[in-house]
């Protein structure tokens, strides 16, 4: 079984020795590929859909894992135990689903260690609720795999931290520029990976560029009173982003 390079970097996130949940499992092959590396000692396998259920079910059982690997039907976090893992991993969804995700499943978290999570849009909402419940990011990373962009975040509990939100998200002006990154453009950008870009980093935001473009040219042939306004927010965008690729060193990989 080999893994994708989104869910082998995933994987390599987990420290060794963790209890793990992989939320939303679809075919189960990450808590597979968790417990036969020899990295994870048990996992939970959720998934609230018959058909993924079944294929993990499937999947754990050809392996020979079901006394280390539990798969479960049920919605988000409600598959877990209090208590019963140290690490979450949920990839392959909305960002605004994965917050909602953890903020229901809030009192399953106490005892975990460690959230790896793979937003497929919506990175900045994610951001705020780790923010707003005191969870620091340790590591960002932006890959490219088969014409898909994936962002994979790494948090842990605050008080785990030696890195403080504050630290994190403190605003900083842009090498040879006026720009400065406020708290909202690290959000958006994602405060690690705006510190060391790479080329998956700078394709994907020259790709948002040019979707805000087509956007502001809809804006522009609409007669609303509230269009004006829109359009001068667009714009805004545009330039900042456009500010912050010119101004962002392009020899890091």
């Amino acid at each position: 079984m080999k893994l994708s390079q989104r869910l082998q970097y995933i994987l390599e996130q987990i420290p060794a020795g963790s209890r793990l949940a992989d939320i939303g499992s679809d075919h189960g092959l990450l808590p597979v590929a968790a417990v036969r590396s020899g990295r994870v000692s048990q996992a939970v396998a959720g998934e609230v859909n018959d058909g993924p259920l079944r294929a993990a079910q499937k999947q754990v059982a050809e392996a020979g894992l079901t006394d280390r690997i539990a798969v479960r039907k049920g919605d988000g976090l409600a598959v877990v135990k209090v208590n019963e893992v140290d690490v979450i991993t949920i990839a392959g969804m909305g960002g605004a689903l994965i917050a909602s995700i953890l903020e229901q499943g809030k009192d399953k978290l106490d005892s975990v260690k460690q959230l790896v999570l793979q937003p497929n849009v919506g990175e900045d909402i994610l951001r705020r609720w780790l923010i707003k419940h005191q969870w620091v990011l340790i590591n960002e990373h932006i890959m490219e795999e088969d014409g898909k962009i994936y962002e994979v975040l790494t948090a842990v509990p605050a008080s785990e931290s030696t890195l403080k939100q504050d630290e994190l998200y403190r605003p900083w002006e842009l090498p040879g520029s006026s720009l400065v990154l406020t708290e909202d453009l690290l959000m958006l950008l994602g405060p690690l990976l705006v510190k060391a870009p790479n080329e998956t980093f700078f394709s994907k935001w020259q790709l948002e560029i040019r979707k805000l473009q087509d956007v502001l040219a809809q804006v522009a042939r609409s007669n609303q009173a509230s269009a004006q306004h829109k359009q001068e927010q667009l714009r805004k965008q545009i330039e900042q982003l456009k500010e912050v690729l010119a101004c962002l060193p392009k020899d890091r990989q």
